[in-house]
């Protein structure tokens, strides 16, 4: 959980990571990050840093909508778009059977758009539903043959878009972009999930 303690002019946000506790010193134009202290406490150096100076934000929304319009482009032979291919390659983690229900919690989606998505993957014979035996009001989505073999041409394409996107990019630093995105996107869900929002709701 992250700590807050505000003074007149500037606020100490005392926050955890996986090997540390950092002290960041936020005023109105620069944030100062302490990352060494003495026995009693005291910040022994500072790195100081203009509130604005990461792009980060900007850089993943970029991105990510270019990656996007590129993966419509690389998908459209196959009549299919990259919702619909996200329920695909997330159907085949099961041996491509999962209850709707199952699937709209593991994609983080309501069941009413995961029903659509379904319906047009059925109708272009990706996947069929199946009553569950002992509960007729449930189905199962199940992945065709069809759909199977639509699956891998499309991670085929997801090999090869890859190959572009992290041209001249080493190896190692792909892995720590990895480890970066993902320590945001727990930072992200820690704050969703402690949000004022959330508890009126």
């Amino acid at each position: 959980m992250v700590r807050r303690t505000e003074s007149p002019d500037r606020v100490y946000v005392r926050t955890p990571t996986l090997k540390e506790t950092l002290l960041v010193e936020t005023t109105k134009k620069r944030t100062r990050t302490v990352t060494k202290k003495d026995s009693k406490g005291v910040p022994k150096a500072a790195v100081e840093t203009p509130r604005n100076a990461f792009r980060i934000g900007f850089l993943i929304h970029d991105v990510s909508r270019m990656r996007r319009t590129l993966a419509d482009q690389a998908l459209r032979p196959l009549g299919i778009t990259r919702a619909q291919w996200w329920v695909l390659a997330n159907l085949s983690r099961r041996k491509g059977e999962w209850t709707q229900t199952e699937l709209a919690s593991l994609l983080d989606v309501g069941k009413v758009t995961l029903g659509g998505l379904i319906d047009r993957l059925e109708v272009g014979g990706h996947v069929k539903r199946n009553p569950l035996p002992n509960d007729r009001r449930a189905k199962i989505v199940v992945m065709t043959d069809h759909g199977r073999k639509t699956l891998e041409a499309m991670q085929a394409i997801a090999g090869s878009l890859n190959d572009v996107i992290l041209k001249d990019i080493s190896y190692e630093r792909v892995l720590e972009t990895e480890e970066v995105l993902h320590q945001m996107k727990v930072n992200l869900r820690e704050a969703l999930a402690n949000s004022p929002e959330k508890d009126a709701k």
